[in-house]
């Protein structure tokens, strides 16, 4: 048994999976909607959890929230199926994380796996004094990190451009 507690010097091989998080559940009749499917709301729930236990354990501080991009429910999610969520840094700024989260669903019994929707969190590093704080670098390794990097970087300049044609609509009709 191991009894070293000292950090380690730098992020090295040893960490090489902390970008990485999964987190299965099993959805159950308590979990459904009137529709007898589970409830949307629910699984926002566990998409923000995953999102910020991955953006946590990466930046090794607690992560808030700043946004949710492109949830789309493409199939409904039943009780009695397996739900795994795997989430992954795609992409890291100065303060804030892209954590990218698959979500998929198997049912136990015919053993049917479904991709059911995939969303992207803007996760923001805050420190004790609740100001964000800046996050270690996250740099692709393979050919399918750097394809999410790369994605990543489009999505945030489409937030970008969403942000300032909205502000220019405020502006327009504020008059």
């Amino acid at each position: 048994m191991s009894t070293n507690t000292d950090p380690p010097a730098d992020r090295g091989s040893r960490d090489d999976d902390l970008h990485r998080l999964s987190m299965t559940i099993l959805m159950t009749p308590d979990m459904s909607n009137f529709a007898g499917n589970v409830h949307g709301g629910l699984l926002l729930k566990y998409l923000d959890q995953v999102a910020y236990t991955c953006a946590t354990r990466w930046a090794r501080t607690y992560a808030v929230t700043l946004s949710v991009d492109q949830v789309v429910f493409r199939e409904p999610v039943h009780v009695g199926e397996l739900v795994t969520f795997q989430a992954s840094v795609n992409r890291t700024g100065r303060t804030s994380m892209e954590i990218g989260v698959r979500v998929t669903t198997q049912d136990l019994v015919s053993q049917v796996v479904r991709h059911t929707n995939s969303c992207y969190f803007t996760m923001v590093a805050i420190g004790p004094d609740r100001r964000p704080v800046e996050v270690p670098p996250w740099q692709p390794r393979t050919a399918e990190e750097r394809r999410r990097h790369e994605a990543a970087g489009r999505r945030r300049e489409l937030r970008r451009e969403i942000e300032r044609a909205t502000t220019e609509i405020r502006a327009a009709t504020e008059h």
